[in-house]
């Protein structure tokens, strides 16, 4: 079924009855969608929480045999991994499933180390060993495996290696890629920092077009990047869906929550298909909350007593001085509402000095610093360099 802008909104503001109603055949048409094994995105947020509720109460014998699969992505609210965790014991037991980011399995170098080596293969005039004809890096194993052995030995001594058994955490994914500081649409390259300096440098193939050259001017000067998303959320329940064969995977999205999200429900309904190479079959995804607004989550929640994350009664002071408390789970580190008002940085300052305070010290607020310069270049970044420029965002004090 196709939805259309209109229809959405006429479905968003129908009572909660009905929203459960039509969660529930989209949820039955995506157990029967499956040939081999379903599973649950679990965030430990409020939203997937219900959806949980939903289906184990609804179809307790589907569910049954249903994974549920909580990312953990190593920085995730001290009180939401807590629920999580105690939630997925008592309500998923030998069925639910931590995904976390995988280990390395050589030593890596340091964004700082990789910047050093490129210095001494251009000054030594060896660069093209480690460029395409193009001027693109061959691979960032390339650069790493011509470190010189007495810079490799500095660099261990300097403590500038990711020793093979680290954790992709989130301080490595904003060392070797950037901080996520802006929204997808806006963090377009997802390639390795020392990548991205290479194509900069040395690419014949850069865009001439006006808006690309401010977008590259940006990438010289911040290093920015939505790679976490990929490397602490997604690939890990990848890795867990295809361990355990799974075919259809819920979601707790709400058209309500993007526009991106409004789109994708109105062009895709429900229950749309995908492919993944571990099975032959197709793999579907469900959406049963699409038409749902954060005022049914709550309404449902007080209706049945479903548990929630004690996140959401932590409070904070708006920019207009009012008591608010938190409305979104996700990452401590994530930036990508950066420029808007009441902004997850802003509310963490408030909330978890402690965790602002690691973010900011270790290396987010001198990236947001240099943005400051970015207002003299009209375009792409113009509305939220100027919006965090005049508010003076925290990382400026």
């Amino acid at each position: 079924m196709i939805f259309t802008f209109k229809s959405i909104i006429s479905e968003q503001k129908a009572p909660l009855d009905h929203k459960i109603e039509a969660a529930k055949s989209a949820i039955l048409r995506g157990f029967n969608s499956s040939r081999s094994r379903t599973a649950l995105a679990f965030s430990g947020g409020k939203d997937s929480t219900v959806l949980w509720h939903l289906i184990k109460t609804s179809f307790p014998d589907k569910a049954r045999n249903m994974a549920v699969i909580f990312g953990n992505t190593g920085v995730e609210f001290p009180e939401s991994l807590r629920f999580a965790r105690k939630i997925g014991k008592e309500w998923g037991a030998d069925n639910f499933y931590e995904a976390t980011p995988e280990r390395l399995k050589h030593d890596e170098l340091k964004y700082a180390a990789q910047v050093q080596v490129l210095k001494y293969l251009i000054d030594s005039r060896q660069v093209g060993k480690i460029l395409k004809a193009d001027g693109k890096l061959k691979t960032t194993q390339t650069l790493n495996r011509t470190c010189p052995p007495d810079m490799l030995e500095r660099f261990k001594h300097e403590k500038l290696i990711w020793k093979a058994g680290t954790i992709k955490s989130y301080w490595w994914c904003v060392d070797q890629y950037g901080y996520p500081i802006f929204g997808k649409a806006a963090s377009k390259l997802k390639a390795r920092r020392i990548n991205i300096d290479c194509f900069l440098r040395f690419s014949k193939s850069a865009s001439e077009s006006d808006k690309l050259k401010q977008y590259y001017n940006i990438l010289r000067k911040v290093k920015f990047s939505q790679a976490c998303c990929d490397v602490l959320k997604k690939e890990p329940s990848e890795r867990i869906q295809a361990q355990l064969k799974i075919d259809l995977i819920f979601k707790g999205l709400m058209a309500a929550e993007s526009h991106t999200r409004k789109v994708n429900f109105a062009t895709r309904g429900y229950v749309f298909e995908s492919r993944r190479n571990y099975i032959d079959t197709p793999f579907y995804h469900c959406n049963p909350l699409a038409i749902w607004t954060d005022d049914d989550i709550w309404e449902y929640i007080r209706r049945y007593n479903v548990p929630y994350s004690p996140l959401y009664d932590i409070t904070y002071d708006d920019k207009d001085g009012n008591e608010c408390k938190i409305k979104r789970n996700g990452c401590i580190g994530c930036y990508t509402d950066f420029g808007r008002k009441n902004s997850h940085m802003f509310v963490l300052r408030q909330t978890h000095p402690g965790l602002w305070k690691a973010v900011m010290k270790y290396g987010m607020a001198n990236e947001i610093q240099k943005l400051r310069t970015a207002r003299s270049q009209p375009g792409l970044f113009d509305e939220h360099v100027a919006w965090a420029i005049e508010n003076r965002q925290c990382a400026f004090d």
